[in-house]
């Protein structure tokens, strides 16, 4: 089994500089390591060829994001895994052996995610993937160890291997048969949620998603959008209504895509309230932006023939908001 550990780089030398030696201690021989650079202006090529003159490096033309950027890469990499992870990954030793594992012993896996941890406080999970996604009735994203912005600490609680709903973007395993039967990432997410959008695809075909706590790695996040950015808040709110447009199954349809933007506008305003107008700014543009593309994701959720069932929890939002449950463990 050949495995590509694929780096996704904008202008990140810095970042490439510090987490790097890593990826490229622990990876080799078992993997051959990849950066796909995303048109950088930077001296990122230049430090990585006289650094790590063996490490392949794949220039796309131009900065399409996270979705193209790594669809345009992969075209050139000829493996059966591809390995996607963000240039702020710190990997740990023998983190391939349980991944590589998984891959091999059940051949219905068609995606892996392994334990990710908070670079900047390894005793926590990190937001973006934690210990494997989930989504609830209306779209919410949330996951084993991080429910909103609660952040749990790793108390060997998630040690576990199990079947998730959707693999963070940071750091996330996937079949290249798998991936190209997909059509890999949908590039009008542009960034942000296109692999849960992947994931819900992917079960869709009947192939399995799975979390692998015996393998960790730690994420320094918002290296490219920080939480603050209303680009974030704009790219999150738009994409997880293209999710739920091409995905959610046809009974629930109109009510979840209109409670939706209901809870949308409560959000908005709950920004108000905190002032930062910028983000109901942002919203608001989720939603322009949302409309304007609406045909375009009703014709491509026609060509989704099945939209199989998402919601482990119905209801995240009021019970986190209102009931106060921030633990995983905690949900109904």
């Amino acid at each position: 089994m050949k495995t590509a550990i694929v780096i996704l780089n904008w202008n990140g030398k810095k970042l490439l500089e510090q987490f790097l030696p890593s990826v490229v201690n622990f990876s080799l021989p078992q993997a051959e390591v990849y950066v796909a650079d995303n048109a950088s202006t930077d001296e990122s090529i230049a430090y990585i060829k006289e650094s790590y003159p063996t490490i392949k490096i794949i220039e796309n033309k131009k900065n399409g994001g996270y979705a193209k950027g790594y669809n345009d890469a992969l075209l050139s990499i000829d493996a059966d895994i591809y390995g996607l992870i963000n240039s702020d990954i710190e990997v740990t030793e023998n983190w391939l052996n349980s991944i590589t594992k998984e891959f091999k012993q059940n051949k219905n896996t068609a995606v892996v995610q392994p334990k990710i941890l908070d670079f900047k406080n390894k005793n926590k999970f990190e937001y973006a993937g934690a210990a494997g996604g989930f989504i609830d009735f209306f779209g919410y994203p949330y996951c084993r160890g991080r429910i909103f912005n609660y952040l749990e600490k790793d108390k060997n609680q998630f040690n576990d291997i199990a079947d998730i709903f959707w693999a963070s973007g940071a750091c996330l395993f996937i079949r290249s048969s798998v991936f190209n039967e997909l059509k890999g990432f949908d590039e009008d997410y542009f960034a942000h949620q296109e692999e849960i959008d992947l994931c819900w695809r992917t079960q869709n075909l009947g192939y399995d998603i799975k979390y692998i706590g015996t393998s960790t790695v730690y994420h320094v996040g918002g290296a490219t959008l920080q939480e603050t950015n209303p680009r974030k808040t704009f790219l999150n709110f738009r994409n997880s209504l293209f999710n739920l447009v091409k995905n959610v199954p046809n009974q629930w349809f109109l009510f979840v895509i209109f409670s939706r933007l209901v809870l949308d506008g409560i959000a908005g305003i709950k920004f108000i309230f905190q002032l930062k107008p910028i983000h109901t700014l942002a919203i608001l543009k989720a939603h322009l932006s949302f409309y304007k593309n609406l045909i375009k994701f009703l014709n491509k959720r026609k060509q989704l023939s099945k939209k199989g069932d998402y919601n482990l929890h119905k209801t995240v939002v009021w019970q986190y908001f209102v009931l106060g449950r921030k633990k995983f463990n905690q949900l109904k």
